[in-house]
């Protein structure tokens, strides 16, 4: 069959004329081929899948039953546009009592229609051809893919074990400093779990104002905090001077699917994003907003969520530790950020990590997500469905059962 016509008028960024024909295939893809031929081999056994990466939950039924009355309200009806002011006031209130920072609802705060899509914009409010973004990986790649959308270049930080899985800003070259205009991190970090610190961000702060470059931190699993109270780049003197953090409700308020968030800090970086924002969406439906602000308003909805997580992140950690795997108990998030194993005793030996998870589905029908960028680790999500601690117990003893099997040898 011949091309159509239009195949040579495929932009550049996509692909150009070769769009559609690569024959690379995308890591999740090779992960659900691998699942349909473990089900066709395997019918009977169950598939136990550790790489879903959101959440279980359904959002909180009186989140649900203010949506519902929000929808049947005709001033709900029209465009939303930069947001209603009763979301941007809930996030002020958050910010405040969560995080100790104050924010003004009219110039700091703006929605986004899901973090990703504040990924996205933000790009285009600062990056020219040739200009770069600084970006930690592993990680989210979306404020990457608009960077080169846009002719500017990405500059991977790799996220060492060694390095505690903090981006080494000192080992930039000075030529890519020169030249870079955003710095993307993200803390609680997805998928290594690592937790910022006040010094952390005291670094980053001072990095950015020394080579003049904006700062965005992706805080969208903030309310995902263990063991500490959870930090914004906000909260800490200067950051305001130098960049936003994009919020989600997502992934502490069981609103998955809901596609609501905001960016707050500098108002001159949310203004450019609310302009950037108007030539994209006219707004979350209004409803949604209010719904979100109800959320928001309610600090036993991410309290619960987090007990959840927390609880079945500690089962994980101990069962993948008597099963051949190192790890340990994350500072956040809802993923296990575990070295791959090497490979079997009297068996194969893993090249890298995604070799391991092939493996792992292949041989016991364990989903996993392997990540090679910075050393060969695999992620394990706890967002698996069950219904109660009793189920969550019963699945740990079913993937110790079958871990045991295979006899893996440590990282």
């Amino acid at each position: 069959m011949s091309d159509p016509y239009f195949q040579k008028l495929f932009a550049d960024r996509i692909g150009g004329v070769n769009y559609g024909k690569g024959t690379d295939i995308y890591k999740f893809e090779k992960i659900k081929r691998a699942k349909r031929a473990a089900l066709e081999e395997f019918p009977h056994r169950k598939l136990v899948d550790f790489g879903i990466g959101e959440n279980d939950g359904m959002a909180p039924e009186s989140v649900r039953l203010r949506m519902a009355q929000e929808i049947n309200r005709p001033e709900n009806r029209g465009y939303p546009d930069n947001g209603v002011p009763e979301f941007k006031q809930a996030v002020v209130r958050l910010m405040q009592r969560e995080f100790q920072v104050d924010l003004d609802p009219k110039s700091e705060v703006n929605h986004c229609i899901g973090s990703k899509t504040a990924l996205a914009m933000l790009p285009a409010a600062f990056i020219n051809s040739g200009d770069v973004t600084l970006m930690t990986t592993p990680g989210y790649p979306v404020a990457g893919t608009h960077t080169r959308y846009y002719g500017g270049q990405v500059y991977a930080l790799p996220l060492l074990a060694e390095n505690d899985f903090l981006p080494d800003l000192s080992a930039i070259p000075a030529d890519i400093a020169n030249r870079a205009k955003l710095l993307v991190i993200n803390y609680p970090n997805s998928p290594t779990g690592k937790l910022a610190t006040v010094d952390f961000y005291k670094r980053v702060i001072e990095f950015a104002q020394q080579k003049q470059i904006v700062v965005v931190q992706d805080a969208a699993h903030i309310m995902l905090t263990y063991g500490e109270k959870p930090l914004s780049f906000l909260s800490v003197p200067g950051a305001r001077d130098v960049g936003v953090e994009i919020h989600s409700l997502s992934k502490g308020y069981d609103m998955i699917g809901w596609r609501l968030g905001w960016v707050c800090g500098h108002p001159k970086i949310v203004s450019a994003f609310a302009d950037v924002k108007d030539n994209c969406d006219s707004g979350q439906f209004a409803a949604i907003q209010k719904a979100g602000a109800a959320a928001l308003d309610d600090p036993e909805i991410p309290r619960r969520t987090r007990e959840k997580y927390e609880r079945r992140l500690k089962k994980l950690v101990t069962t993948l530790s008597r099963c051949g795997f190192t790890c340990s108990m994350p500072g956040g998030t809802y993923f296990l950020y575990s070295a791959a194993p090497k490979g079997v005793a009297n068996g194969p030996t893993f090249a890298s990590a995604e070799a391991a998870s092939q493996y792992l589905i292949r041989e016991q029908s364990i989903v996993t997500v392997p990540w090679d960028d910075a050393g060969p680790f695999l992620r394990f999500s706890v967002t698996y469905v069950a219904d109660t601690p009793a189920d969550e117990d019963a699945l740990m003893q079913e993937t110790e059962s079958r871990l045991r099997q295979l006899n893996l040898i440590p990282s």
